[in-house]
C-alpha cells in the first residue's frame, strides 16, 4: 500500500463536500492540488472514485465504498492523536498506581488528593498488594508506577527512595528494658507475612546476627499490628512513622532497642523498559515538592 494517509484526507474532504474547489478552500490548498492528489489516488487504486460534472464532483460506486471505511479510519486515527494530545497534557487517560495498603493509608493519600485537585479529568487507579505482588503487576505492564518497600533488586526496574523509615518494636505497656536482639528473638512476637518486604528486611537484620525470628503470628496488615500490640497480645514490628498517632497518644510504647534496627526507604518504581509516563512523572513532581 504506497498511498499516503494525507491523499485520503484529502479524497475524504473532496468526497464530503462533492467539490475540489471547495475541499481546496476548506483544506487551504489550491484546486489543482487536490486534483492532482484524486487522479494519483485514482492511478494508484486503479479504480475511478468520481464522476467529474461542469458544477462539481460524484462519487462512484467504488468511490462511495472507499469513503465508507476511510472516513471511518481517519475518525479513529483523529481519537487517536487528540487521546495522546490529552495524555501529554494530562487532560485525559489512566494513571494506575500499585501499593501496598500500609503505604496508601499512611503515605500516598495526600498526594493523590494533589494529583486529584491538579489533574481532575485524568483517570487514577490504585491497586493494592504486597510489595512483591506490585513489582510483579509493575513488570508485566498493568501499572505506571509502584510505591515499595526497599531495598528492591531487580535489574527490571529502577526505583528511587522517596521516605525514611524506622522498624521498632512496640507493646501495650512501658517498658523501659534495654533490649537485645538475642532477648527479643525469645519474646511473644507479631510480624508480617513472610512476603511482605519489611518483614524479609528485618528478617535479614537479626539473620545477619545470626538469630532467627519465629513470631508467634504473622498478619497481613500494618493495623492489625498495632492493634494487637495495643492489646496487649505481643510484641509488634511495626514502621514508626506510620505508627506515630498511637505512639503520642500512649496506646502503644516503643521498646528500646541495645541496636536499633537500620534505617531503610519507601521508594517508587517503574520499568526500566519504558519511559515513564507524563502523569507518572507529575506525580513525583509532587513527592519531590513535598521533601
Amino acid at each position: 500500500m504506497n498511498t499516503k494517509l494525507d491523499q485520503y484526507r484529502i479524497f475524504n474532504e473532496a468526497a464530503q463536500a462533492l467539490s475540489f474547489s471547495k475541499a481546496a478552500k476548506n483544506l487551504y490548498i489550491s484546486q489543482s492540488a487536490i486534483s492532482q492528489t484524486i487522479t494519483a489516488l485514482e492511478k494508484e487504486l486503479d479504480t475511478t472514485l468520481f464522476v467529474r460534472h461542469a458544477k462539481g464532483v460524484s462519487l462512484t460506486k467504488e468511490g462511495r465504498l472507499l469513503y465508507q471505511e476511510t472516513a471511518q479510519a481517519l475518525s479513529l486515527i483523529e481519537k487517536a492523536e487528540n487521546n495522546l494530545i490529552n495524555l501529554k497534557e494530562l487532560k485525559g487517560g489512566d494513571f494506575v498506581i500499585g501499593a501496598p495498603d500500609t503505604l496508601c493509608v499512611h503515605y500516598l493519600t495526600p498526594y493523590l488528593v494533589k494529583f486529584r485537585e491538579r489533574y481532575p479529568l485524568v483517570h487514577v487507579r490504585v491497586v493494592n498488594g504486597t510489595s512483591l505482588e506490585t513489582i510483579k503487576r509493575l513488570k508485566s505492564g498493568q501499572l505506571d508506577l509502584a510505591f515499595v518497600n526497599l531495598p528492591f533488586d531487580d535489574e527490571a526496574i529502577i526505583t528511587k527512595p522517596c521516605l525514611t523509615v524506622h522498624d521498632i518494636f512496640v507493646s501495650g505497656h512501658p517498658d523501659d528494658h534495654l533490649y537485645s536482639y538475642k532477648e527479643l528473638s525469645h519474646k511473644k512476637l507479631i510480624m508480617l507475612e513472610r512476603l511482605s518486604n519489611s518483614r524479609r528486611y528485618v528478617d535479614h537484620i537479626f539473620a545477619k546476627e545470626g538469630i532467627h525470628l519465629s513470631p508467634e503470628m504473622e498478619l497481613g496488615a500494618h493495623e492489625l499490628l498495632l492493634n494487637f500490640a495495643k492489646n496487649d497480645l505481643g510484641i509488634s514490628v511495626v514502621i514508626k512513622e506510620f505508627s506515630q498517632m498511637m505512639l503520642d497518644h500512649q496506646e502503644i510504647y516503643e521498646l528500646h532497642l541495645e541496636k536499633p534496627l537500620p534505617e531503610r526507604s519507601i521508594g517508587y518504581a517503574y520499568a526500566s523498559r519504558l519511559s515513564l509516563s507524563q502523569a507518572a512523572s507529575k506525580f513525583i513532581e509532587l513527592l519531590n515538592n513535598a521533601a
